[in-house]
């Protein structure tokens, strides 16, 4: 049987990833990471950085956040407790989807993770309060290379489930798209 499985999203190359857990009355073991059946669907990049947070308050958005070549990531980003509205924009430049946004619900009871590729920015907004997330990085975080949409920003016009709450001082800085034409925020390659 196979412990993971990935699906096509609206996004190129962003999957959704299902978790298959097996488990019995002594509890239940669920795979976060397959190197060959992500592989299979389309993650070839190595493993550079495994992060976890922790989000107090329900409502709260962490992101939108993305890096620049050439430390542009690939993640595969897992609900380990409670439930995200986990939101991916794509900034890849020539894309048929660029600028376009894709919303999964991700959380402990659905088992659904995403698989981010590079040039594309990354958000959620908790759905409770206390939730959990792993990251699984495909290139360590650079500080020099890293990027920001802004949540709120019009163009994108984002529809966030809950009232948009506990913003961090850095997200809330991030300039808005300009109104008309190509974003030029940068290299993903």
């Amino acid at each position: 049987m196979q412990r993971l499985s990935a699906d096509p999203t609206p996004l190129p190359g962003v999957l959704r990833v299902q978790r298959h857990p097996v488990g019995d009355a002594r509890g239940a073991l669920a795979r976060l990471f397959c190197r060959d059946t992500l592989a299979a669907a389309g993650w070839h990049w190595p493993v550079a950085q495994v992060n976890h947070t922790v989000t107090r308050a329900r409502g709260t958005v962490r992101g939108l956040h993305f890096q620049r070549s050439p430390a542009a990531e690939a993640k595969l980003v897992h609900c380990l407790q409670g439930a995200v509205w986990d939101v991916v924009v794509d900034l890849r430049p020539g894309s048929p989807t660029h600028l376009q946004w894709h919303a999964e619900l991700l959380s402990a009871d659905n088992g659904c993770a995403l698989l981010i590729p590079p040039g594309c920015a990354h958000g959620f907004q908790t759905q409770e309060d206390d939730v959990h997330m792993l990251y699984v990085h495909s290139a360590a975080h650079a500080p020099a290379h890293e990027g920001g949409l802004h949540p709120l920003d019009a163009r994108l016009a984002i529809a966030w489930p809950l009232p948009v709450q506990h913003l961090s001082p850095r997200d809330q800085t991030h300039p808005p798209l300009p109104a008309t034409g190509p974003a030029l925020l940068g290299d993903f390659s």
